[in-house]
Formats: structure tokens, C-alpha cells, sequence
């Protein structure tokens, strides 16, 4: 514990109930001694200590009840199976950045409120610091090492279930609501999700790897959803990201967090929280719905070098808030101190649902027995991270937390006290070996067990156990090969700092400045994609795509079956106006990953520009299968569809379109010319009516003056000609003397002539 920590504990140890009752007992003691006095003077004294002695015992009541809380959750799972569920993941939100966990400088009244209400637990942590590997563990109540997904980007294996499938089969209404790509849907997650909706950048084509939405956008979807479930029993995950690199918290939270942007983005996000709470009591269901909230990593913030996290295993980005709520559920507040994981809240979800039974294959076990105060002894977890090894050619780091001790394995192995360290400050591996080797054997036996017998683990020799060990990834357990090793990330703080450095650039948007500095890290990391991906997305923001292209091949002579490099060299062939090396390039990809998204769709747009609708359609719908929410494939489906006379399943199309985004003329646009070429103008008319109502455009007036006049409105035609010729700047020439003869041979038409 930290100096100011300590001062501030005793400071609540002098002024603790224990005390005040101490000083009220030597208060009565001594009036006791007083009894010879008249009964005047005691009424007298009475009267004086009564308004001090009342606050005194209320104070002792409240603080009694609050270190009862601290002490004694409770638990009615009572009707429990009969309410709704609703998760509300934070992403990169650090515990001690939540004033429900102490932090002063927050403004979290929402949070605090589900909190001070609820089960708080005091020490929660994730299975790694990564947006997708630690939702996986969520969903799945299993251990990255299980369920595969070591990194973002990474896919989730088609045979392994998660909790939504199994709810959705007992009768839950699902939906989840994301606000960034590192859980798109496209990775496995949206599986047993009847509504899935990870529509973000909507505008462009193709998601970026860094498409996210604030929470105000989120928040929308959800509540446009729930005004047409609320009546079912539901499932729903509402996912926030806002506090994420870069951080830039909205008006007024910038203003107010104008030092502390991480804690204005927190801020802000507690504000959608709260409308969340909001829009439950509004449809009176708000006591019908269990609440949970978890952060899924923390962040850096510098702490120890790191800004951000995944590089290492420490607190600052490991230990998550996690809070339960349900006054159903959960009829007493409390804290809990006891350490619980991530992994556990699939099993918890369910038996809170009345299926525990369905959680037999878990690695995470059911919090119920903690909630009713039955389990005594802090769970061990499990962390990992492999970002160091995938994106720069580091060690990958692997930690047990057992009692007050945690673990790290690296190349240079940490040990630290908790208890009597909590920050981490002192590495007491090279004095405490007894010790770390007794939690590294521990460590070792916990990862040789996921997947084995225990018949198989006894019986298997050293050797093979560390050949298990390499098998699953962790390399740093064996002995050391030729080549095979990766440093430690501790050594390469200094690197660390500089890929800071050429972030930070980037989010300035000093392309110049972040490729100088792109170009020294890539020489020191030579065997990393995102070395060569990062300098070429540098230098094509410059417009310097030549130079780009180039470093991507470098990049590919190194490491020919990187897709990542492989994808990033397509789309800047794209961009280059290369289309052929760009549709060679993107083949590539499919060959590497035939569920690329990116590379499918950009096949099909130069199939269709190049007049092979066929072939073209098939990219498209492969990329549907994948994406089916993307604006821009379905679009492009549909006026491929148009384009070929399948007029009715482009309307089809459309429609489905402009329900999602009512408020796109363009979609309006199109729908009503294609109703227009099946020579339904009553319908076209309505279409068209819409977008210029939405949007006045040259074109809009232009084709519903032509629908109205093959329609015989006549007078509607007229009306529709002269608008667009009042300002048809920027339609051809041809255009314009067409619309001037029509307006002039209909004019004469209505006038008899």
C-alpha cells in the first residue's frame, strides 16, 4: 500500500464505528459516575450531550450496516429464471478509475448508483488485456488457451458454444449492441444473436480496423430494439468503447476533463449507462432485469511506460469493475473482496437462468456460492497476453494470481505480494524462488490440465509436458532453442516508448513525423506485419502510395503469408487506380482466409464494374454471409441485381435498407427507380417524393419530374422540371436541354396547343 493510502486508511481507522462506540461507552461510563447529581442537572446534561450522542449512534447504525454489506451479499435466486439479462460491457476501463472503486477524480453517478445497490466486486480480472480474447472468455466461460481467440482479430472456432446459444434455446429474446471492430461480428461472437448490430463508419465501404461508435450511437440502436422487445424475456449486450486510444471525450467532458480525457471518455459513457438504467424504468421492467456490468481490460496509462495495454500483465490493465444488480437477486448491497474472473460469468449467467447444468464444459465456475458468502478462499486466474509475440516479435507473457501472490512466466520471470504491494513496485523473484517456482509449477499444471486427464498429465515426462506447453504457445516455458527465442517486452521499453511515440503522431495526424519513426521501429522489428502496416498506412495518408506499395512488398518478401500484409497491399493497389494487381492481390487473400471480407468485396466490385455481374454477385453474397449488416455490400448487391433486371429483389433490398437508415435519400433514390423501370410509378413517385423531402438534389427533381410525366401528371411533371432547372449545376449538359424540351413541350401540352 502506498504511503497516501496508508495515511488515508488510518485516518478511517481513528474516525471507524469501532472507535466512535469506544467514545461513546467512555461518555456513558462517565455520566454513570455522575448519579449523585439532582435530577435537574442531569436532565440538564442529558439535554446538552442529546444532540451530539444521536448523530454519534446513527453513525455507528450506518457504518455497521455498510461493514455488513462489505461482509454478507445475499442471494433470492427465486424467480430469478423468469427475468431479463442485460450485460453491459466497458471496454479499457481501469477499476480504479470508477468512484464506486475510491477514485475521486470521476464522475460516475450512474455506475456508482448500480454499485452502491448491487455486488461490487473488489477484485475482478480479465483473462487477458484484449478487447476480443477477454469478450470471447466472457461468452464462453473458457480460457483463451481453450477457445483460441489469443488476439484481436483472431476467429472463434465454429464447434465451440457460448451463453447466448444456450439462452436462446431455453426462450430468451437475444441482441447485442457494439461499438467497435475488435468485436465484430465477423469474429464468432454474434453466434445465438437474433440481432447482432456492429453497423459502424457506415459510410464507407469497408470497416477499418480502428471503426468504432460512441456511445450515444450504441445507446440508440439498443433503445430503438427494446421499444419493440421489451415485453419478452431477453438476453442483451450493450458494448461501450469510448475510453480507447485516442482518447477524446465529447463536449462538455472534454471541457470538463480537459487534463484527464481518459476519465472524460469514462464520464461520458456513464451518462449512456445511466440512459440505459433509464429506459428500463421507463417501460417498467427495470426491476425485472438483472444488470450486469464489466470491464473487459483496463489501461496503462503510462503507470509502467505501457499507455495503453496487451503488452503487459499488470494490474493497471488486468483488474476490471465488476457489478451486479438486481434488487430481485440481489436484495442486500454488498462489496465483495473475494478475487473472481471473467471466465466465471457464463456460468453464473446461466445458473442466475436456471440452466447451470448447461455450464458442464466451462473452465469458469458459477459465482452463486460466493454471492451467498459460502466460498472462503480467493479464486485462482489465470492471465495471458500474446499481443507482445503476434505484433512485435516479443515474448508472449502468461500469470497465475494465487492468494496474495502473482506470477508472471517471461523470459525474465515477476513475482510481487499483492497484499503488501499492490502496485507492483518490487519484483521479489530473485528473493522469493522457493515461491515462484512452487506458482510456476502451479502454472504449469493449470495449462497442461485444459484439454487433458489427469491420467495423461501424470504419466507424460518433462519433456513432453513442455513440448504440451509449446504446443498451446507458451515458448517461454522450454528450454531455450536456436532461434525460437523472443525477448522479454521488459527489455524493450525503450521501443515501447518510441511506438508510442509514432502513435501518438498518428492520432495527431503528423503522417510525416509518425513514418520517421515508423522507419526506426521497422529496422528494430523487421519480423512484425503491423511494422510494415503501420509505415504504409503513414505514407499513403501522404499520398506517397508508390512508396507505400513498396514497403508492403518488403513486407511480403519477409513474411509472404501474412494476410493482414497481403490485405493492406490490395486496398492500396485500389486506391492507386492498380486494379488488376489489386483483384490478384485480394485472390491472394482468399486463398490465405476465403472469409476475408475485405478482399471479397473488393473482388466483386471490380468484377461488377468490369460488366461480370455473375461472377461479381457471388462475391457479394459470400461477403453477405460474413457481413450481412454492411450498407455497402448491400447496396452493391442490389444495384447489381438492378443492373440485370432483377428489379423486384433489388427493391426487396432497399426497402430492408431504408429501414435501417431512414434517413439516406439516396436509398429512397434508388427504390424508386427501379419501381420506375418496372413501370410502377405510383410507387416510384412515393419513393422519389421521399428523397427530395429528405434531401433536395438536381437528380432527385430530375427523375421524379420524368416519373411524373410517364405517369400522365402532367402538371406535377412541370413543377418537378422547373426546380431542377433552377439549379441543375453539375448534371451534363445533356441533361438540361432534355429537361428544357420536355418543360417546353409539356408546357404547350397543358396548354392545349
Amino acid at each position: 500500500m502506498s504511503k497516501k493510502k496508508k495515511k488515508r486508511a488510518g485516518r478511517r481507522k481513528s474516525e471507524s464505528p469501532a472507535n466512535i462506540s469506544e467514545k461513546t461507552q467512555a461518555s456513558a461510563k462517565s455520566d454513570g459516575q455522575k448519579r449523585k447529581l439532582d435530577f435537574k442537572e442531569s436532565q440538564t446534561g442529558f439535554q446538552k450531550i442529546l444532540p451530539i450522542l444521536i448523530p454519534l449512534v446513527a453513525a455507528f447504525l450506518v457504518a455497521g450496516i455498510f461493514l455488513l454489506k462489505l461482509k454478507t451479499p445475499s442471494l433470492n435466486l427465486k424467480g430469478s429464471s423468469s427475468l431479463n439479462i442485460l450485460l453491459i460491457t466497458l471496454d479499457t476501463t481501469r477499476a480504479d478509475h470508477l468512484g464506486c472503486y475510491g477514485y475521486k477524480g470521476a464522475k460516475t453517478p450512474n455506475l456508482d448508483r448500480l454499485a452502491s445497490e448491487g455486488l461490487r466486486f473488489a477484485n475482478a480480472y480479465c483473462p487477458a488485456p484484449l478487447t476480443l480474447p477477454s469478450h470471447t472468455s466472457i461468452f464462453t466461460g473458457l480460457e483463451p488457451v481453450s477457445h483460441g481467440v489469443r488476439n484481436n482479430g483472431h476467429y472463434l472456432s465454429p464447434g465451440i458454444s457460448t451463453v447466448t446459444e444456450i439462452l436462446k434455446a431455453y426462450g430468451y429474446k437475444t441482441a447485442a449492441f457494439v461499438s467497435s471492430f475488435s468485436v465484430d461480428s465477423r469474429f464468432g461472437l454474434e453466434r445465438g444473436f437474433e440481432v447482432y448490430d456492429d453497423t459502424f463508419q457506415a459510410q464507407l465501404p469497408f470497416k477499418t480496423m480502428n471503426a468504432e461508435r460512441r456511445a450515444e450511437d450504441t445507446f440508440i440502436k439498443f433503445a430503438k430494439w427494446l421499444e419493440n422487445n421489451w415485453k419478452n424475456k431477453f438476453f442483451c449486450w450493450v458494448h461501450y468503447y469510448d475510453p480507447h486510444l485516442p482518447y477524446d471525450p465529447p463536449s462538455p467532458f472534454k471541457e470538463d476533463f480537459k487534463d484527464r480525457p481518459y476519465d472524460g471518455e469514462i464520464a461520458y459513457m456513464d451518462v449512456y449507462v445511466g440512459k440505459i438504467i433509464e429506459s428500463l424504468k421507463e417501460k417498467n421492467i427495470l426491476d425485472r432485469t438483472i444488470i450486469i456490468v464489466a470491464g473487459d481490460h483496463g489501461e496503462g496509462l503510462g503507470d509502467k511506460v505501457e499507455m495503453g495495454h496487451g503488452i503487459f500483465l499488470y494490474e493497471e490493465t488486468i483488474r476490471v469493475p465488476l457489478i451486479f444488480w438486481g434488487k430481485k437477486v440481489f436484495p442486500r448491497p454488498a462489496v465483495v473482496n473475494k478475487r473472481v474472473r471473467l471466465i466465471d460469468l457464463a456460468p453464473t449467467i446461466l445458473e442466475l437462468a436456471g440452466v447451470e447444468d448447461e455450464a458442464i464444459k466451462m473452465q469458469g465456475k458459477s459465482l452463486v456460492p460466493v454471492f451467498r458468502g459460502k466460498e472462503r478462499k480467493d479464486r485462482e486466474v489465470l492471465v495471458e497476453t500474446f499481443y507482445p509475440k503476434e505484433n512485435f516479435g516479443w515474448s508472449e507473457l502468461v500469470g497465475l494470481l494465487a492468494g496474495k501472490w502473482k506470477f508472471i512466466q517471461a523470459p525474465r520471470p515477476e513475482l510481487y505480494d499483492l497484499k503488501t504491494d499492490p502496485e507492483e513496485r518490487k519484483n521479489l523473484y530473485d528473493y522469493s524462488k522457493e515461491i515462484a517456482e512452487e506458482l510456476k509449477k502451479k502454472l504449469e499444471n493449470l495449462l497442461l490440465s485444459i484439454g487433458s486427464s489427469p491420467a495423461q498429465i501424470s504419466a507424460a515426462s518433462r519433456a513432453e509436458d513442455l513440448e504440451k506447453l509449446r504446443s498451446l504457445g507458451y515458448l517461454n516455458f522450454a528450454p531455450t532453442r536456436p532461434g525460437s527465442t523472443y525477448p522479454d517486452p521488459k527489455e524493450k521499453i525503450d521501443l515501447l516508448r518510441l511506438i508510442q511515440l509514432a502513435q501518438t503522431y498518428e492520432f495527431e495526424e503528423k503522417y510525416a513525423e509518425a513514418e520517421k519513426v515508423y522507419l526506426k521501429i521497422l529496422e528494430e522489428i523487421p519480423d512484425s506485419p503491423a511494422s510494415y502496416v503501420n509505415l504504409a498506412l503513414a505514407q499513403a495518408r501522404q499520398k506517397k502510395l508508390e512508396a507505400a506499395i513498396e514497403t508492403l512488398k518488403k513486407g511480403l518478401d519477409r513474411l509472404p503469408d501474412s494476410e493482414i500484409l497481403t490485405v493492406r497491399l490490395g486496398h492500396t493497389y485500389l486506391v492507386s487506380g492498380r486494379v488488376r494487381e489489386a483483384f490478384e492481390t485480394m485472390n491472394k487473400v482468399l486463398e490465405i482466409n476465403p472469409k476475408n471480407v475485405d478482399a471479397l468485396t473488393v473482388c466483386g466490385g471490380i468484377l461488377d464494374a468490369a460488366g461480370r455481374k455473375e461472377e461479381a454477385r457471388t462475391y457479394y453474397e459470400k461477403a453477405l454471409a460474413i457481413e450481412p449488416e454492411s450498407k455497402h455490400l448491400r447496396m452493391s448487391l442490389a444495384a447489381n441485381l438492378a443492373s440485370t433486371g432483377k428489379l423486384k429483389e433489388a427493391i426487396e433490398i432497399y426497402k430492408k435498407l431504408i429501414d435501417d437508415f431512414p434517413d439516406d435519400q439516396s436509398l429512397y433514390q434508388f427504390a424508386g427507380l427501379a419501381y420506375a423501370y418496372l413501370g410502377d410509378y405510383d410507387q416510384a413517385i412515393f419513393y422519389l417524393r421521399q428523397a427530395v423531402a429528405i434531401l433536395p438534389t438536381y437528380s432527385g427533381y430530375f427523375n421524379l419530374a420524368v416519373a411524373y410525366e410517364k405517369s400522365g401528371r402532367i402538371k406535377e411533371a412541370i413543377e418537378y422540371f422547373k426546380l431542377y432547372l433552377q439549379n441543375p449545376k453539375g448534371d451534363n449538359e445533356a441533361n438540361v436541354r432534355l429537361a428544357r424540351r420536355e418543360l417546353e413541350r409539356l408546357e404547350k401540352r397543358l396548354a392545349g396547343n
